[in-house]
């Protein structure tokens, strides 16, 4: 045989491949690795960084390959893949605009590296924002957003388009379309369920995401069948269980009866079997379904807690603090027996929250932080969503998947995000202690890794500490002013 190739088959047979030494960017060495999609940990890896990317999750061996300028230890830790809020908002009109760019530190802070704004009257800032976060020149979560929602004429909400008939809805998703938006928001105080379902038929047909406010005329079915992709809010949910789902509904758009009296009906001709086919039903179309259990606790009970005393609110600016007002004087208004009725309407309707995940319907983590939901707080809110989250019901392996896999599949990034895989973007939150025994956990950040830049424990103080000066700042300026 010719010498060469005598020297080329035995080559061929040496472990060259395993012994070279490969350079990265960045490694996470010896991190027990979270599994959000089997619910399993694997111990003892190390996550080789290239580029901003995963390109290798490596055994205590198979790490020893890789050497890198920068090593975060990471012994004792659980990486998880970066959270999702996937319903914040940004708004409050253009006065606020510096406060409400004051928030995107406080979610990169809390281990959330991608947000979906869910719409509100600041959309030529929260669209700038996107494009600065993904060139990296501006810190904070990448940002996924509606820009503004569709409505009807005169509707309470700030900054929609409104429209009344189909030229303006073909009008409003060209606009949107050209905007790049994410996703499309339509909600329910003004559109009429005509130009709803018009709405959510012709956005899907463009291949546009849909999330919505239900109008109480239109059943679950309806809306679905459309092609609706996600409903916002766990209480439009559960009247889904009850015959007069729809008869009710009419009733409260005619005005013949209010939204509380037809719940009380509702609650009491609830059929769990008739709920758990519409969920069902919901899950075979593809619906999913963000609870925002936290905002809606935190009115719920203001008679127990009014929150003003709250150590967070020294990250919120006095102009964002002010729009919570609203709310707190409309549930000021209710008397003992409404108070009670308001308890019970909400325990009541969350309590579904583990029929609609057995149903198979998408479960999303997100808070309704932001302007105008009072003391629902962009950043913690998300650790406290998932928090109550476990709390009525979901394991806390369900609860990891709604704020992390789920939110990049239903935005469809599950490519990129949502589970650290190689080939993905190096979004990593270490953390003290492990999510899958106790989903408190997840506040217990050591570092996080956003696109492969590190932001251990010091870097995140600072990134509040500087929010909190600028607050105080805000408030120092709003003070000087007042008469």
């Amino acid at each position: 045989m010719n010498k060469h190739l005598v020297f080329l088959a035995v080559a061929a047979t040496l472990p060259f491949a395993t012994n070279a030494t490969e350079r990265v960017d960045l490694l996470i060495r010896d991190a027990t690795v979270v599994d959000v999609v089997s619910g399993k940990l694997q111990p003892h890896r190390t996550i080789a960084v290239r580029d901003g990317h995963i390109l290798a999750i490596a055994d205590a061996k198979q790490a020893k390959r890789y050497e890198a300028p920068q090593v975060v230890d990471a012994q004792g830790k659980f990486a998880i893949p970066g959270l999702w809020d996937m319903h914040v908002h940004f708004g409050g009109g253009d006065k606020l605009i510096e406060e409400n760019r004051n928030l995107l530190p406080l979610y990169l802070a809390h281990g959330i590296t991608a947000v979906r704004d869910c719409a509100g009257d600041l959309s030529p800032s929260v669209l700038q924002w996107r494009d600065q976060v993904s060139k990296g020149e501006l810190a904070g979560p990448r940002i996924f957003t509606s820009g503004p929602k569709i409505e009807g004429y005169k509707s309470i909400w700030p900054g929609d388009i409104e429209i009344g008939n189909t030229a303006e809805l073909n009008a409003a998703l060209d606009q949107l379309q050209g905007w790049k938006v994410d996703f499309v928001k339509i909600t329910d105080n003004t559109l009429s369920p005509e130009l709803f379902l018009a709405a959510v038929k012709e956005a899907d047909r463009r291949g546009l995401r849909t999330s919505a406010h239900v109008p109480y005329s239109l059943t679950l079915e309806e809306v679905s069948a459309a092609g609706l992709d996600s409903i916002e809010h766990f209480d439009y949910a559960y009247k889904a269980g009850s015959p007069l789902e729809k008869s009710l509904g009419e009733k409260i758009a005619t005005g013949e009866i209010n939204s509380r009296d037809a719940w009380t009906q509702w609650n009491a001709t609830f059929d769990p079997a008739r709920a758990m086919a519409a969920y069902r039903n919901l899950a075979a179309h593809g619906t999913a379904i963000t609870p925002t259990i936290n905002g809606s606790r935190v009115v719920t009970y203001l008679d127990q807690d009014d929150h003003k005393r709250d150590p967070y609110l020294k990250y919120i600016g006095p102009g964002l603090q002010a729009t919570y007002t609203w709310r707190v004087e409309r549930a000021a208004k209710d008397d003992a027996q409404a108070v009670a009725r308001r308890h019970e309407r909400f325990e009541t309707s969350a309590g579904v929250l583990p029929m609609m995940q057995k149903a198979g319907m998408t479960i999303l983590a997100g808070t309704d932080a932001g302007f105008l939901n009072s003391y629902n707080y962009p950043g913690i809110g998300l650790h406290q969503e998932l928090g109550w989250l476990v709390h009525y019901g979901l394991t806390p392996t369900q609860a990891l998947q709604a704020a992390t896999i789920n939110g990049a599949r239903f935005l469809g990034h599950a490519d990129e995000y949502g589970t650290l895989q190689p080939g993905k973007v190096a979004d990593v939150v270490l953390l003290d202690a492990d999510p899958l025994r106790d989903i408190d956990a997840t506040r217990r950040i050591h570092t996080v890794v956003q696109r492969g830049q590190v932001h251990d424990r010091a870097d995140l103080d600072a990134m509040l500490a500087d929010v909190e000066r600028r607050v105080a700042a805000q408030q120092a300026a709003a003070a000087s002013t007042e008469p």
